[in-house]
Order: structure tokens, then sequence, then C-alpha cells
């Protein structure tokens, strides 16, 4: 069963707003999912439709929109048990985390997003995507290993959910790679590089198969082959590779349109306009988070020295360096492994606060148990408060167990609790005692009080439909009440008489004879 089977509401228009983001039409898909989330109360689909918006809002650069978009997200997804949404979630914070320059936050993000992926029992092609989103995350931080080992998954996973392979070709995690190698001065490793992702394309168009490409992704083809021919290699023309063509697609995608401003300077490089190059350089302003910081500092650097301006290409170039140098030293401050062990330690600390609380509950009826109940009275009598305790007993219930098992003894044990949870005041505390007895506690009450909560319990344990439960075995109840008083040395001597005299009064209501 893939995610989109468990989504209860709105399944066509978050199948179409996919459709649409696939296509690099994020605004549209933004308008689908808005109305989504306007119409539906299912909230398996409005986690679902703020993921996907969330997707858009990084697609068409709205990045005022990011903090509200993650905030929103994450409420809605943060109870739902469903790896995916965390892990395409995590992902996507990830790159918006990036994008605002908090790295341990982007880290933090890439480490959540893996482990919630990789748990996923059941992946289908939505799991694919948020691999493949994962990937682009890991890329655009320079984390290139583990961008290509991400993007294969998503590649495997695709494929055995009917996903053709170049829809995954993802050739932007690779022009990544290769200019940062020439930022760092294998301008030969880029171009081995280079040279390979359009080895690719070509591929693809010879099996007739480069109409399956995502839009993004033919920009991506397109500014690798005009990179390349900035860097000496023939300039591709009149063919369906050529880079100008290429670089007109990527809808509205942001990342989109910064490679075709870079692709432009590329060009005008490679058909021996340098100078427009250095002109168009000036005017350009493209996100640091495309191809890195380093990038239009390097194409300057290529520009000026084809213009002969070798001392200012020097200069560019050595800038060009030290920003690809300073994103290397952030990076190795909040250095992956480090981030995971932190993510470790905390959830061992939550996992440990889980089996606390665990060890406080009654695991049957989710009441506190007798020893919440007692740090509880405890807490309240050191305060030096008036509170009132009462012991209920159930009647009939040996019978119950007798005639129909245990299985249907939890049953009754578990409705009782919700019904005297119905009834009780606001502020009241109801606790599991051990077997059929269970403890109320009216904190700031006296004796008058707690015999109009004794009274509403009983009658809405007469009120209950017990026959339909447990049919011939009648269930009542008996309770008694006492004050705490501090008359002992201490609070756990004032709370053992006050159970001892709730007890006593609690066995006087059973032996009374009841109306029939």
């Amino acid at each position: 069963m893939g995610w989109l089977d468990r989504v209860g509401d709105q399944v066509d228009a978050l199948t179409r707003a996919r459709a649409l983001q696939e296509s690099s039409r994020s605004a549209e898909a933004y308008a689908v999912l808005e109305q989504v989330l306007a119409t539906t109360a299912d909230p398996y689909a409005r986690a679902d439709a703020l993921v996907q918006r969330l997707s858009a809002v990084l697609n068409l650069g709205r990045t005022a929109e990011y903090t509200r978009a993650i905030e929103e997200a994450t409420t809605a997804v943060r109870d739902l048990a469903e790896p995916y949404l965390h892990g395409h979630l995590n992902a996507l914070a990830a790159l918006a985390a990036h994008h605002q320059g908090a790295l341990d936050r982007c880290v933090t993000h890439l480490v959540r997003a893996a482990r919630a992926l990789g748990s996923v029992e059941d992946p289908d092609r939505d799991t694919a995507w948020g691999w493949h989103d994962l990937a682009m995350a890991y890329s655009y931080l320079s984390f290139h290993g583990y961008a290509l080992g991400a993007i294969e998954r998503a590649r495997q996973l695709g494929l055995a959910a009917g996903i053709p392979e170049e829809t995954f070709a993802a050739p932007g995690i690779r022009l990544r790679n290769a200019v940062a190698l020439d930022h760092n001065g294998d301008s030969d490793g880029c171009l081995r590089v280079l040279r390979d992702v359009a080895g690719d394309l070509e591929r693809f168009l010879r099996a007739g198969r480069a109409g399956r490409l995502r839009p993004s992704s033919l920009a991506a083809y397109g500014y690798a082959a005009a990179r390349r021919a900035a860097l000496g290699d023939r300039l591709e023309a009149g063919t369906d590779a050529a880079p100008a063509r290429l670089l007109s697609h990527g809808g509205d995608s942001a990342r989109a349109r910064d490679m075709r401003q870079l692709g432009q300077v590329c060009l005008a490089i490679a058909e021996g306009r340098p100078i427009e190059a250095v002109t168009r350089l000036d005017a350009v302003q493209v996100s640091t988070e495309t191809l890195g910081a380093a990038e239009p500092a390097r194409l300057r650097s290529i520009a000026l020295g084809r213009a002969g301006d070798h001392a200012a290409a020097h200069q560019a170039d050595r800038l060009a360096f030290r920003l690809a140098a300073q994103r290397n030293d952030r990076l190795r401050d909040v250095y992956i492994d480090g981030i995971a062990a932190r993510i470790d330690h905390e959830d061992l600390r939550r996992e440990a606060a889980r089996f606390e609380g665990e060890a406080l509950t009654d695991p049957l009826t989710g009441l506190p148990n007798r020893r919440r109940l007692e740090r509880y009275i405890a807490a309240v009598v050191a305060r030096g408060e008036r509170v009132v305790i009462g012991v209920c007993d159930l009647d009939g219930f040996k019978a119950v167990n007798t005639r129909h098992g245990h299985h249907s003894g939890d049953l009754v044990l578990q409705r009782f609790a919700g019904v005297v949870n119905r009834v009780m005041r606001r502020g009241d505390f109801v606790a599991r005692y051990g077997g059929d007895e269970f403890v109320v506690v009216l904190p700031g009450a006296g004796m008058a009080e707690a015999a109009e909560v004794a009274r509403r319990i009983e009658t809405a344990v007469r009120a209950e439909d017990w026959e339909s439960l447990i049919p011939g075995t009648p269930v009542g109840v008996s309770i008694g009440f006492a004050e705490v008083t501090a008359t002992g040395p201490g609070p756990h001597d004032a709370l053992g008489a006050a159970f001892e005299a709730a007890d006593r009064a609690m066995l006087h209501a059973k032996s009374r004879p009841r109306a029939s």
C-alpha cells in the first residue's frame, strides 16, 4: 500500500499537484494545494498538501515564506506515524535551511530525512521522490557522495514503481560536483564529469526518451553544455543538445532561472564575447545554493582571462577558491557524523522519557497508575492544599470475569475508566489503583463536593449500557471518600490514613442495599 492509498480525501487534487511540480509548474501546483488546504479536514490530506506546498515554495524561490511553510508542515506531520512524510519534510527543510545559511540545522535535517526514508516499510513512488529531494539537498550542501547514493536509491525505487529511468537522471547533482572541482582548481576533472553528463543526454536522445526528461533536468543539461563550452570544448549548435535550447526549459523553477542567467554568461565566453560576459555577471543576481557561491567569481575569472586581463582574472580566481574553501571549512564544523551522534543522544533521552512515562501509566486504561497517584497526592499535601480522595470499587466485576472471561473484564475496566473521566470536574485526578479499584482525587474540595461527585459517578455507571457489552452481568460501583489531613509526621502517613478511611467508607457503601 502506497502513501496516497492511506489518504482519505482529495487524492486526485494531491496527485495533480504532484504532476504539476514534476513538470516544473510549481505556481499552478501551489494554487491547487491552497484549495485543498481550504477545503479538507482530513489530517493526512492536510499534511501531504503542506509538505507539497513547501516543495512548491522552494521551487519558486519564495524565501520569505520558507519559515512559515516549514512550521505549518511540521505541525501537521508531527503526530502522524508516517516515515515517508517525516523523511520528505526533513529533506525539504534541509534545502530551506541551506538557503538560509543555517548549515548546522541543514545537516540535522539531512540525517533525520535519511533515517525516516530508510525506515519506510512499503516504499512507493512518493518515497522515491523523497529520496530524490534528499539527494538534491545533499548535492547543494556539497555532500556529493551522499547525493549520488540517494539519487541511486530514488532511481531504483522509481523503476520498481514504474517511473522511467530518465525521470531521476538528476544531471544537476553531477553538474554541481563538476563545478565544485573547477572551483578548487581541477578544471580537467570538471570537464570529465561534464562530458559524462553530456554522454547521458546523448543516450536519451538516441533512444528517443529525451521527451521524458523533467524540464529542470533539461536546464541542467543545458548549463553543463554551456559550461563545457566556456572551458574550451566545442559548442553544440542547431541540435536538440544545443545549450541555448536546453536552457530555455525549467518552467518557473528559481534554480532553472539562475542557470539560464549564468548559462548566457558561459555562452558569451564560448562565442568570444568575454566583455559581454563580464557585463552580464555584473547584472545577474543568482542564489548561492544553485551552483555554489564561487561560480560567478569563477566565470568572471574565465571571462577576464579570455579578454586578456590576466591580473584581474587571477584575482577573481583566488576569490572563487576562497569562497569554495570557506564553504568547506563551515561544512567541516558541522560534519555529518557529529550531527548524527547528537541526534542519537537526543533520541536516547526521549526514549528514556517515554519509558518513564509508561512506568507511571496503567497500560490497560491509559490512566495514571498507583505510583503516579502517590506522587501526585504527596505533592498536593506537601503544598498544604485541601484535598479529598475517593476509592471506587466495581460491583459485579468478579461475575464478569467468571461468566465472560478476562478479556471482557478488561473491556469493562476500560469503559468504566471512560465513564469516570467523563463526569469528573475540571482539574480532578483519576487513577487505576489496581484490579477493579480506582481512585479519584478532588483538590481544593470538601466532603460536600465529594458527595456530589459520587452521585454523578453512580448515575453515569447506572446509565451505561453494560448489557450489550456483557449480557446478564450488571455492573455497579461503590464509592467512599475521605479528606486528607496532615495529622501524621509526614505526607505519606496522611495519605495512608485517608486511604484507610476512604476504603472503609467504600465498604460501608457496598454493604448498603441497592434500589433495583
